[in-house]
C-alpha cells in the first residue's frame, strides 16, 4: 500500500499539545509523514475525504472523545471506514472500556492503541494499519478475547449502550427517547444486564460493570 513512499498521516485529537506530542514522535520516523492534523471529528471526517479523493493520506490517528456535543470518535471512524479507498483508522485513546473498544472495532477500526503506549509500539502498529492489517494493543485484544471465552457474560454493544445512559443518570423513558427504543425494548436490554451481571438495581449493575471495565469510572 505504501510501497516506496512515506506513510501519509492525519491526525485527530482536540488537544493541540497531544496533537504537537504525536508529530514529535511520529517525524521521528522516516517512513511517516503527518499531511494533516484534526482538532474535532467532524474535521477529521472532512480532511479523510479531502485526502481521499487526492491520493494523499494512508492511516488516520483517532481519538474517541472530542468534547460535549461533539460528534465521538467512533462516529468519525465508521464514516471514514465507508470512504472508497480511504485510509485505515487508528484509534487512539485514554480509554479502554469495553463500551469504548467495541464502538471502535464496529466502527471499522484498523487497530485500537492507548495514549501511554511506547513510541515503538505506536509505530509498529501505524505500519500494521497501513498494511491492511489488525493493529490492536495486547491488553486490547486479551479483552477481547475474554468476551469471546464467556460470551455469556458479555454485555452486547447496546446493553453497553443503555447501561452507559443509566450510568448517566437517565431514565428508562429518557433512554427510549435517547436511542429510539421502545420502553419496553429498554426493560429487556436491563433484564439481560441484571441477569449477565448478577445483580438485581441499576446501581449494582452500574458499579459492576465499572469495576470490570466495562464502562469508565
Amino acid at each position: 500500500m505504501t510501497a516506496g513512499r512515506p506513510v501519509r498521516l492525519l491526525l485527530a485529537d482536540d488537544h493541540p499539545v497531544v496533537r504537537a506530542g504525536l508529530r514529535a514522535v511520529l517525524d521521528t520516523e522516516e517512513d511517516f509523514r503527518v499531511v494533516a492534523e484534526a482538532a474535532s471529528a467532524e474535521r477529521a471526517v472532512e480532511l479523510a475525504v479531502e485526502l481521499t479523493a487526492a491520493g494523499a493520506v494512508d492511516v488516520v490517528l483517532m481519538d474517541l472523545q472530542f468534547g460535549p456535543g461533539r460528534m465521538h470518535g467512533a462516529e468519525a471512524t465508521a464514516a471514514i471506514a465507508a470512504l472508497d479507498g480511504g485510509p485505515r483508522v487508528l484509534v487512539l485513546t485514554t480509554y479502554d472500556t469495553d463500551a469504548d473498544i467495541l464502538a471502535a472495532v464496529e466502527a471499522g477500526a484498523a487497530g485500537y492503541l492507548l495514549k501511554d503506549a511506547p513510541p515503538e509500539e505506536l509505530a509498529a502498529a501505524v505500519r500494521t494499519a497501513a498494511a491492511g492489517q489488525s493493529a490492536l494493543a495486547p491488553a486490547i485484544a486479551l479483552r477481547l478475547m475474554d468476551r469471546m471465552r464467556a460470551p455469556a457474560e458479555a454485555l452486547s454493544r447496546r446493553e453497553l449502550e443503555v447501561l452507559g445512559l443509566v450510568a448517566d443518570g437517565l431514565s428508562n423513558q429518557q433512554i427510549s427517547k435517547r436511542l429510539f427504543l421502545s420502553q419496553a425494548t429498554v426493560k429487556s436490554h436491563l433484564v439481560h444486564v441484571f441477569a449477565k451481571l448478577n445483580v438485581d438495581s441499576r446501581t449494582a449493575a452500574v458499579a459492576v460493570a465499572r469495576d470490570r471495565g466495562m464502562l469508565p469510572r
